[in-house]
């Protein structure tokens, strides 16, 4: 075939597709699973629309202008504000000073750490720091370890998100966060010596842990509960129950009870253990004006530091990200300034559109709102600005990785599994997705959807069958051209 009418065939093809009518019913896969559930239609927002250059005709539009609460989807909003307004290289910078000068390995003064709202110093990156520091000549510190927070102003909640106060997720955002404000309990079961070995990750100054539980028969099952765990005493941990033995391996994390107290014990147990002395005490404090700068420690590059807020759905990071768009203006970040700044950047960038109701940037909220006309509307212009692959490799890829690992267990044979980059939500009363699908015709959507309802965790299922019915759009293409034109499209190829 001429290649000019091989080019005009095809032409007419991706038209009469692209150009189709909006799709308002609900896919009846999508319709079955809402039923089976007892959700009506009226709680869930759909958008669909393919990913091209210009306007794009939605391909399923269901209530997308209705303002709904995503949940964690609401970080999509965060964590692009953030490659835009900061760009993907962008790093924070924890400051080390000195008060007095260095002989000897001494440290005449005292040693002040300035955080700067890093979202991720763990403890390997923060012992990293203390090596760095010490690799300085700093050994010994005959003043105080001062912690400087002040980067950010919070006020801490009165009280825990859903009343779950140990639960990770409900840690505060903070300027000098060390490994999350948590601890991880890792039990090894020994079945011949009958007990299994508890051991506590990171390292706190003065916490007490158990060596060793007893092992037990039985299934694995509810293994937290009949540990009989009591963390009421933040420097005591006690395990009253058993572990069973065929859980095998596993983890535990637990948000540390005293917060406040754990910065400045995590750093003191790992300053001593890097063999570093100290005469005074490890406290919160403020950066003296002589200070003398030693060290600036960089963090992690931004495009890395949204991969795991994306695919891991980590809301401390979130919130982390969310104050630093106002602590980058100059004055400490607080919640309500990096509000007013996104909106302002989304009112500029999105002109029109349904502005975001944000809270504290991470989706941990009852009282953020979005359409799902505005979230698609961020989709595609991500997808088509100059940070696309960090925007979209921060995503949780359908049944590979993050959030989104276990939809190959729900549907093995979709082809939307390794097609599909994701971010879920998830609340009482609140199920969303919202992301990217590469369908089978090779086209790629933004594909939004939200559920609100009581029922809307049981209906998942909804959810992953509108994925489903994305990726399986090579009939829905083919359905709108003619007879002739799909002879010829395929005689052409």
């Amino acid at each position: 075939m001429p290649r000019m009418i091989h080019i005009v065939l095809l032409c007419l093809g991706i038209w009469s597709a692209c150009t189709a009518p909006v799709q308002a019913q609900l896919p009846p896969s999508v319709q079955q699973a809402l039923r089976q559930t007892q959700v009506p239609p009226s709680a869930l927002s759909v958008l669909v629309t393919p990913v091209t250059e210009g306007a794009a005709q939605p391909r399923l539009a269901h209530r997308e202008a209705a303002p709904m609460n995503p949940a964690s989807v609401m970080k999509l909003f965060t964590t692009y504000a953030g490659l835009q307004l900061l760009g993907p290289d962008h790093v924070w910078r924890t400051r080390i000073y000195a008060t007095g000068p260095v002989r000897d390995g001494v440290l005449q003064g005292s040693l002040v750490i300035r955080g700067s709202g890093d979202p991720k110093l763990v403890v390997e990156r923060a012992q990293a720091m203390v090596a760095e520091i010490q690799a300085l000549g700093v050994r010994q510190v005959r003043g105080d370890i001062v912690l400087d927070r002040s980067v950010f102003d919070v006020t801490p909640r009165s009280e825990p998100f859903d009343d779950e106060p140990l639960r990770p997720y409900n840690a505060t955002p903070d300027g000098l966060l060390v490994n999350f404000k948590s601890v991880i309990y890792r039990f090894l079961p020994d079945p011949a010596g009958g007990r299994a070995t508890v051991v506590s990750e990171p390292p706190l100054a003065g916490l007490e842990v158990p060596a060793d539980v007893p092992l037990k028969a039985g299934p694995c099952n509810d293994w937290r509960s009949g540990l009989r765990a009591d963390f009421g005493q933040p420097l005591r941990t006690v395990f009253a129950g058993s572990y069973p033995a065929s859980c095998g391996e596993r983890y535990w994390p637990v948000a540390f009870p005293a917060p406040e107290e754990f910065a400045p014990r995590m750093l003191q147990a790992l300053w001593t253990q890097a063999g570093g002395q100290l005469t005074g005490q490890v406290r919160q404090g403020s950066t003296p004006a002589q200070a003398k700068l030693l060290l600036e420690y960089p963090s992690l590059p931004l495009r890395e530091i949204i991969a795991d807020i994306n695919k891991m759905s980590n809301n401390v990071m979130a919130q982390q990200l969310f104050l630093t768009l106002s602590a980058d203006m100059g004055a400490p970040g607080r919640f309500e300034a990096s509000r007013l700044r996104l909106a302002r950047w989304w009112r500029e960038r999105f002109p029109g559109q349904f502005t975001p109701v944000l809270d504290n940037g991470s989706g941990l909220s009852r009282s953020e709102r979005s359409t799902a006309a505005a979230l698609g509307q961020l989709l595609r212009q991500a997808q088509q600005g100059p940070d696309a692959d960090a925007f979209v490799q921060s995503l949780a890829v359908a049944g590979v990785d993050g959030t989104v690992q276990r939809l190959k267990e729900r549907m093995p044979l979709s082809p939307v599994i390794g097609r599909a980059w994701l971010k879920t939500g998830s609340l009482r009363d609140v199920a969303s997705v919202a992301g990217y699908v590469q369908g089978e015709s090779g086209r790629r959507y933004s594909v939004v959807a939200i559920i609100n309802h009581a029922n809307a965790h049981q209906a998942r299922p909804a959810l992953d069958q509108l994925l489903d019915w994305t990726a399986r759009d090579l009939s829905a293409a083919e359905s709108s051209v003619s007879p002739r034109r799909h002879r010829a499209r395929h005689a052409a190829h």
